[in-house]
């Protein structure tokens, strides 16, 4: 099954698959980086859960040797790590710009991205839980305390990056949407999932009720998507 998407992935026209799953913040991150530089791309789904968990057959591994979500497929070459699949799509397909003009801007929209990709969401992730209350078995309570807990360390000070900066304006760097906006807003859908405390994030929840408003970004939300359950 494919997007609505109609744009060939490339002058070569390769194929590109994304195989992800509707509710993993790292695939929902991807999609939205796709759908707003309008590429062609067909999605293969890989139930987290189901059958023990999808991700973990031998026939995944031979793609993702990590068996996680998301991995990329262009043509041959296959592509894994969301934070590197972002990158590989703004040099790949630059229109529009996901990533500022200048050195320093640049530098500003990647730092806040890894915010999320590197320091929030790893701990915090299915596998992570999965072992919090599996292999260690710690309680509901307890899995919720971790989660919110990190949660709120790395938006916390996100919110403060976004504060203190007068590069921030109605997205998280400038008015259009970057590789920052595309971390923020699966995060921050993660957090509401979990009910955490939005009230110290205004500039987070006044960015992210202006990305859901972009036609491209809502077509990304976990809800719209074909394995939505």
């Amino acid at each position: 099954m494919t997007t609505e998407n109609t744009i060939p992935a490339d002058s070569n026209d390769l194929p590109i698959v994304l195989y992800g799953y509707w509710r993993s913040s790292a695939s929902y991150r991807l999609r939205i980086a796709l759908n707003l530089k309008d590429v062609d791309y067909e999605q293969r789904f890989v139930h987290l859960v189901r059958d023990g968990g999808q991700q973990h057959s031998d026939a995944y591994r031979k793609l993702n040797p990590q068996g996680q979500v998301p991995t990329l497929v262009h043509g041959e070459r296959v592509l894994t790590q969301s934070p590197a699949i972002l990158e590989y799509i703004e040099e790949t397909f630059p229109d529009p710009a996901l990533l500022p003009d200048d050195a320093g801007g640049r530098a500003r929209v990647r730092a806040l991205a890894a915010v999320i990709a590197c320091d929030t969401h790893p701990v915090n992730n299915l596998r992570v839980l999965k072992y919090l209350t599996g292999t260690l078995g710690v309680d509901e309570t307890a899995k919720l305390d971790w989660y919110r807990h990190w949660v709120a360390a790395g938006l916390d000070a996100f919110e403060t990056m976004l504060a203190e900066s007068d590069q921030t304006g109605d997205c998280c760097h400038g008015d259009a949407p970057t590789l920052a906006d595309c971390c923020l807003l699966p995060q921050v859908y993660n957090a509401r999932r979990f009910s955490c405390d939005e009230s110290g994030w205004p500039n987070i929840r006044r960015i992210c009720a202006h990305l859901e408003m972009i036609a491209a970004i809502d077509r990304a939300a976990p809800e719209k998507q074909p394995d939505a359950e």
